[in-house]
């Protein structure tokens, strides 16, 4: 089910939903095209959106034009719990201060500023991922201008709607796409493994039975350096050019 915003957001003007809608599209999408740090540099500008919301809805429903940036965005997320207690306690307290949770990862967990300590990584982008699914169900609850069950469907839709390409079960990992080329999957293997992964590894995800021949694609992407593969141990490492051949043209393929 798709994300209808004029019903599901109906009660938000129409600049600030097509912003909130945009933003965590954007999210979703990298997420599921394994592009973390993308992902989480979107979550900043997610929350600025949602606190420009959660603002002007907690100021009598007077919203601005366009969603801006506060000064000091922990203060502002904590000024609004001073906001009188005729509003929901989701709106004043509980939203602002998951924001600052999820801003805080934008901003101090090496996501946002090149030579940070922490590098952007697939825990960090799940977080962004499943808050921000979260505050869109919550927002969801607040302002649709729908029935409830229409609403709740909605809901139910957003907390699952990201299929990833990649799926983790009993120690393995299988690629949800069976028509994808030996080639193609092992190199989306290889992009989701930092440290990279060894050719047994990779054959039990692929369902290779016949390692010797498994051995023939890793050797004929060693020699077109979209990966750096050992022999010897077996272990098998992507390239740049291999980094750049999933990201321009296998996760951009239908």
């Amino acid at each position: 089910m798709q994300l209808d915003a004029s019903t599901a957001l109906g009660h938000l003007p129409k600049t600030l939903r097509d912003e909130l809608v945009e933003e965590f599209g954007k999210i979703t999408r990298n997420y599921r095209e394994h592009r973390w740090e993308a992902a989480e540099l979107d979550g900043g500008r997610f929350c600025e959106i949602v606190y420009t919301i959660l603002a002007g809805h907690l100021d009598g429903d007077s919203y601005p034009g366009r969603a801006s940036k506060p000064a000091r965005f922990k203060d502002a997320c904590d000024a609004l719990g001073q906001k009188p207690r005729t509003y929901s306690d989701s709106a004043r307290l509980i939203i602002p201060r998951t924001l600052i949770g999820l801003y805080d990862v934008r901003n101090r967990r090496g996501v946002g500023h090149v030579g940070g300590e922490v590098n952007a990584n697939h825990m960090d982008a799940t977080f962004v991922l499943h808050t921000t699914q979260w505050v869109m169900a919550e927002l969801v609850r607040m302002f649709h201008s729908t029935d409830i069950k229409t609403a709740t469907t909605v809901v139910d839709a957003l907390v699952d709607r990201t299929v990833p390409l990649l799926w983790e079960v009993g120690g393995v990992t299988r690629i949800l796409k069976p028509a994808m080329s030996l080639a193609d999957g092992t190199l989306l293997l290889l992009h989701a493994s930092a440290q990279g992964l060894t050719d047994k590894s990779l054959a039990e995800s692929l369902e290779q039975d016949r390692l010797s021949n498994y051995k023939r694609v890793l050797t004929r992407l060693h020699q077109s350096r979209q990966i750096e593969y050992n022999r010897q141990s077996g272990l098998a490492v992507i390239s740049p050019l291999g980094v750049q051949e999933v990201e321009e043209n296998i996760l951009t393929s239908k």
